[in-house]
């Protein structure tokens, strides 16, 4: 997930500048970065393609990461938090309080999904 997090973020990077981009929080040797891209290249989730200097390719992600992030929200709010996505959210507060212009973004977005829900 964090490998595929900064080839959304970055668009295309090369094995050595996605290990550089995740050095910080979670180390990780060369052959183990490579290994991860073969593996999710395996599973259609990133491609390569040859890099325009050395041998080095450059990979990118092959699909959109909501979907993914979709997916993955809905294990985890099943696993962890027994189907209750407010649990979820309160958790989130717990761990980092929200600043003022979050709080505000949230505002809006249950705005947005009760104008929704009317609709139905």
């Amino acid at each position: 997930m964090e490998v595929l997090a900064v080839l959304h973020a970055r668009g295309e990077a090369d094995a050595r500048a996605i290990r550089e981009a995740l050095e910080r929080y979670r180390p990780m040797s060369h052959a183990s970065v490579l290994t991860l891209l073969g593996r999710l290249e395996a599973k259609s989730l990133v491609q390569r393609r040859k890099g325009e200097v050395g041998k080095a390719f450059v990979y990118s992600a092959a699909k959109s990461p909501r979907p993914m992030m979709r997916r993955l929200l809905r294990r985890l709010v099943q696993r962890i938090f027994a189907g209750d996505p407010a649990s979820l959210v309160a958790s989130l507060f717990e761990a980092k309080r929200p600043t003022d212009e979050e709080l505000k973004q949230i505002r809006a977005l249950v705005e947005e999904m009760e104008k929704k829900g009317k609709g139905r």
